[in-house]
This record gives C-alpha cells, structure tokens and sequence, in this order.
C-alpha cells in the first residue's frame, strides 16, 4: 500500500527518527539512499520496510531484492522522502532498520583480535570514516565509547558508506569493557605526541585495539591509564598534527601491512 501523506501516522514515527532519542526509544533508525539500502539487505540488517519513490519505482539497483523475506515495500510520495530524511540531495529512497545491538564475547574471544576502540570522538564524520576504515583495513570490529557521536545519527551512517553493515560496532563503559580486554591478553595502544616509539617500529601482529580520543582533547585521563603503549606517528611536513580518523587509518592500515603484506 503507497503512503502519500506526509501527516500519516507512520510517517510521523518514521520522522522521529532523525533525533537520537526517538531512534533510543523506539530502537530503529533510519538509512537513505540506493547504497546504504542495498548493504543492509546484502548483509541482512533486520530492515522493518523499504519506502521508494512511488513515482520513480523501485530502484534498478535493488529490484532483484524484493522477494528479500519479512521485509516490506512501500511506494511514497517525495514530501515524505523530504520528511524522514537527513540529506540534501533527496534519494529515492530510504529503509527503517531495528537496531541489533552487537555484543563484545567475539572480540573478547578473538585471537590476535584487531579492534579501534574510541573514547569522545564527537564529530560523525569521523565516527563513520573511522568505521569505513576498520571495515577497509579487515579489523575484527569497532567499540564507540560513551561520549562519542551516536553511530545511528544520519552523518555517521553516510559517512560508514555501508561499513557498519560488515562489521561489529559495539557501544559501551570502556572503563568497563577495556579491563575485560586486557585480562584476555589484550594490548591496548595509543597515539601520542610525547611518545618515543613510532607506530613503524610496534609489533601489531598479537592482540591489538587502538584507542583514539576527543578531537580537541584526546583520550581521556581515565582511559589513558589503561593504555600499555603509546606510539606516535612520524611526520616529515610542517603540519602538527593528524585529525582523528586519518591517524586511525595510519595505524590501522600500518597494523594490516604487518598482519597481511610482510
């Protein structure tokens, strides 16, 4: 059945979605555009419905997925798209996905796990670049600390290109879920200006998480206690530093290099 009304109940609910308290409440989110949707369906996210642009029909792009189980397809009018979505660009279509949270046991039991842990990392973009990164770089999965952007904001979900579909992103205390870590053999590494030893010359081929911090004010003093090795990242050039996700893609890219390409 086609939903043209923008003030129709379901729409309504599916609106809400854009804030993060109503995506808490009602555990959903929403995803835009023919990529995102064709990622989740792949690597079945448990969509609750597909809404396309009635007057365009189902994307090209997506058409042999329909027959995809328990999902729905709604035909909607480009007033709804305009209402339940982030972007500038209108797309053709967006899906309502339940949110499954994924839990630590399989990193914890990992061996030699490769996992990028952040603490306060506020801006989505990097969030969701530092995500599209682990899943690029082949790392067991991403921990997003209490105080980072909420990965189910639209900008972090634009920004993942689909990632968040590929691998696990767990949400949670890295004061508690760090320690666990570590009693299980985990060596958790920094990046640090004062460090002495380069990111080129560390052995990331045990058990390592890398733990990158706040944009302005990097890993917290609590977290930071936690840390068994801080590392910097040698630079030639004038400039004084990296931001947040391009330092993670460093060191990411640098422990794969290692693990795959010796």
């Amino acid at each position: 059945m086609d939903i043209l009304s923008p003030q129709n109940p379901r729409v309504k609910e599916w609106a809400q979605l854009l804030e993060k308290k109503h995506r808490d409440k009602q555990q959903k989110y929403i995803i835009e555009g023919i990529h995102l949707v064709q990622e989740a369906l792949r690597f079945e996210a448990d969509l609750e419905c597909v809404a396309f642009d009635v007057e365009r029909g189902i994307p090209v792009e997506l058409s042999s997925m329909t027959d995809t189980v328990s999902v729905e397809w709604i035909g909607v009018s480009a007033a709804v798209i305009a209402k339940c979505t982030d972007a500038k660009t209108p797309q053709p279509v967006f899906a309502v996905v339940r949110k499954q949270p994924a839990g630590m046991g399989n990193l914890l039991q990992k061996k030699d796990s490769l996992v990028i842990v952040l603490d306060g990392v506020q801006d989505p973009g990097n969030v969701g670049t530092i995500i599209r990164t682990a899943d690029a770089a082949g790392a067991d999965g991403v921990i997003v600390g209490r105080g980072s952007a909420d990965i189910y904001n639209p900008k972090t979900i634009r920004s993942t290109m689909g990632s968040m579909f590929h691998l696990p992103v767990v949400e949670g205390e890295l004061l508690e879920l760090l320690p666990q870590a570590k009693e299980s053999g985990v060596r958790v590494i920094s990046t640090s200006l004062q460090a002495t030893s380069t990111c080129y010359g560390y052995d990331f081929t045990g058990p390592s998480w890398l733990l990158v911090g706040n944009e302005a004010k990097g890993v917290s003093p609590e977290a930071q206690k936690l840390v068994d090795d801080s590392l910097i990242i040698p630079m030639k050039g004038q400039a004084e530093s990296l931001n947040v996700a391009m330092a993670s893609t460093v060191m990411l890219f640098e422990a794969m290099r290692q693990r795959d390409f010796s």
